[in-house]
């Protein structure tokens, strides 16, 4: 990942080595003008050179001819010594316009340095006259040499006179070349500062209106950013962010509305009890009304009216118990054997039942009231409408994890919308009738609220052999819904 800090060291490397070429390019040219004068002036110092080394050594040697000193002759050897050293260099000089001038001019000084030797060595032989011829002709030489160099001279300025406007012209042209480069590194480290800055400002703006955004309330719009830096970082954890706050608002809003929905409930059931508590006599009342029933029957030998008033009173009193208290399957049972007393009471032989529950089952708590309405709707549905009756089995099972409570009659079915319907808990499968007045669907609802599973109940039906209800209610588990 490119760092904001690495993208700040690349810029200014990228600008110093513009720098750098520059100044490299104005020096390179700079220096490439100051050889070319400093060639043309060699040419014309050597020349010049020559010349006066010329003059020199003739003048050493008269005075060494005059006193023969050891100075004198050091002094003349040293000059003519650079005479010929300029003579060597000169051949460096040659070009098509003074070929043949330059040519001369290494003709004369070989002339003078061959005509000193023969002056010095005829000096040391005593030979005076001839001595003096050689010496007049090597400053005879020497004076051609003087006059010769200005002729070379002159034929210097002559061939460089074009160079130097070339000079002057390429001066100018650096310059310009100088104007130029220095206009385009600036329009390119513009460029660059703009796409920097661009790189730093867009993620920005980008993350400070998801922010407004984000403030008005809108979660919707994401936040976009690919810079492969740590404004990218910072934008997929504003995201998530986004993400999280988006989420956790609806939660809140979920829960708000679970929260709005529990008080609503909790209302309809204070103004249901409080219905209830209007609609229903003193209990205390109605259960003595009915002992003294059972005991006025009993005395006058009325023993079933007896059992049949002491039923009624028994379920009463079970009816009457809250609804959010939990009951044990043995006071379950105790209801339906009441409930089952009473009917037979009404529809004799036309009812039969059969009621099995294996004896660890009994201290199993459910919620109150959960198997009459079952066994309620059997009756109304597959019982009553029939003038053969039928028949009614419940089974209790111990199951390891499970209580499995089996509810099954021989009546001629429900159809599969009815069943489905019941399962969804559509209010409008509640039976109507002579009942306790829980429908089948509330039952639904608390036994899947009290174990807090909605796998508690299966229904099979066919209109052949009838419908079994089959509630599986798991032993952990069991939660209060008052």
């Amino acid at each position: 990942m490119k760092t904001i800090r690495k993208k700040i060291m690349f810029l200014s490397v990228v600008i110093w080595l513009i720098i750098t070429l520059v100044w490299l390019l104005m020096i390179y040219s700079n220096q490439k003008t100051i050889e070319k004068y400093n060639e043309i002036l060699q040419r014309y110092m050597l020349i010049e050179h020559v010349s006066q080394s010329s003059q020199a050594s003739i003048n050493a040697l008269n005075e060494y001819f005059v006193n023969s000193a050891e100075d004198s002759k050091n002094r003349y050897a040293g000059f003519s010594r650079e005479l010929k050293d300029a003579q060597n260099k000169l051949l460096g000089l040659r070009n098509p316009n003074n070929y043949l001038s330059l040519m001369n001019y290494d003709r004369m000084i070989a002339s003078q340095l061959e005509s000193m030797d023969l002056a010095v060595s005829f000096f040391h032989h005593k030979t005076d006259a001839k001595a003096s011829f050689h010496f007049d002709e090597a400053a005879k030489t020497s004076k051609y040499i003087s006059e010769t160099t200005l002729s070379l001279i002159s034929g210097e300025l002559t061939t460089y006179a074009d160079i130097y406007p070339q000079m002057i012209q390429q001066s100018n042209d650096v310059k310009m070349l100088s104007f130029a480069t220095l206009a385009a590194t600036t329009f390119i480290i513009l460029l660059f500062f703009y796409k920097f800055s661009n790189d730093i400002t867009e993620p920005i703006l980008t993350l400070t209106v998801a922010a407004r955004e984000i403030s008005r309330g809108n979660f919707e719009r994401s936040v976009d950013i690919r810079t492969d830096d740590e404004f990218q970082f910072l934008a997929n954890t504003f995201d998530r962010m986004r993400i999280n706050l988006k989420n956790l608002i609806a939660e809140m809003r979920i829960k708000a509305q679970v929260e709005h929905d529990l008080q609503e409930h909790k209302l309809l059931l204070k103004e249901s009890e409080l219905r209830s508590l209007q609609s229903q006599i003193n209990p205390h009342f109605l259960f003595n009304t009915l002992n003294t029933l059972a005991k006025k029957a009993y005395l006058e030998q009325a023993r079933e009216t007896s059992d049949l008033i002491v039923s009624v009173s028994d379920l009463l009193r079970y009816h009457l118990k809250s609804l959010g208290s939990p009951a044990t399957l043995r006071h379950e049972i105790k209801g339906l054997e009441d409930y089952f007393a009473i009917q037979k009471a009404r529809f004799e032989e036309r009812v039969q039942y059969s009621i099995q529950v294996d004896e660890e089952c009994l201290s199993f708590q459910v919620p109150s009231l959960t198997l009459q309405p079952f066994v309620e709707n059997a009756f109304i549905h597959a019982i009553e409408p029939y003038e053969e009756g039928g028949y009614i089995a419940i089974r209790i099972r111990d199951e390891g994890a499970d209580i499995r409570i089996e509810i099954a009659d021989n009546g001629p079915g429900i159809s599969d919308d009815t069943v489905r319907s019941i399962l969804a808990g559509n209010r409008q499968t509640e039976y109507k009738g002579h009942s306790t007045g829980i429908g089948i669907d509330n039952v639904i609802r608390r036994l899947r609220l009290f174990y807090g599973t909605s796998d508690v109940i299966r229904i099979a039906s066919d209109h052949r052999t009838g419908t079994s209800i089959l509630l599986t209610l798991p032993k952990e588990g069991g939660h209060s819904f008052g």
